[in-house]
């Protein structure tokens, strides 16, 4: 069975401006909700709600990605990529250990994992509330559309579950502004 894992991706350059940092494109990713465990998230404004709201982790910068797109990787990526995220747990979050951080990373990385269950170059996202139950994530996958009559659109949010919110994606308008 292949490997798959989230690498950050830009279709824009507006990550650099509604995060606090940005991850560069290409970096493996994870949910990265662990980042507000312990945060008051109705307290968020700002850049680190944005991160709260809709960022993906990136686990060399330790940044958010708006989009995620799901990458093939080698068992070596995959085990590179659980010792990035501990080093990164015990240094930006005061793991006890490597070792304890590696086993919660290798937990991270297989949730990524299970993220994608999809098509090499699929695009993921995420949408994060505050429920009293606790943090809940949506996870969506954005698809190229197969009816190129409105060449408008090129990507549609498709849900994975049955809620309500609907969205559309107009990248061709999105880049037209850019050149402006």
């Amino acid at each position: 069975m292949a490997l798959k894992l989230p690498r950050t991706i830009r279709l824009d350059p507006s990550d650099e401006f509604v995060f606090p940092l940005a991850a560069q494109p290409g970096e493996w990713a994870v949910s990265g909700a662990f980042r507000f465990w312990d945060v008051d998230t109705n307290e968020l404004t700002g850049k680190d709600r944005q991160a709260f709201r809709a960022g993906l982790l990136g686990i060399e910068s330790f940044g958010w990605s708006t989009l995620g797109v799901v990458s093939d990787a080698t068992e070596d990526e995959l085990k590179g990529a659980i010792d990035r995220l501990a080093v990164q747990l015990v240094d930006h979050l005061g793991a006890p250990s490597f070792e304890a951080a590696r086993a919660a990373a290798a937990e991270e990385i297989a949730f990524a994992s299970s993220l994608c269950d999809h098509p090499v170059n699929t695009l993921l996202a995420v949408q994060r509330s505050t429920e009293p139950e606790g943090i809940r994530e949506r996870f969506r996958t954005l698809h190229k559309r197969d009816d190129i009559t409105k060449p408008t659109q090129a990507f549609v949010i498709v849900e994975d579950e049955t809620d309500e919110i609907i969205e559309h994606v107009d990248l061709a308008t999105l880049s037209k502004a850019d050149l402006k």
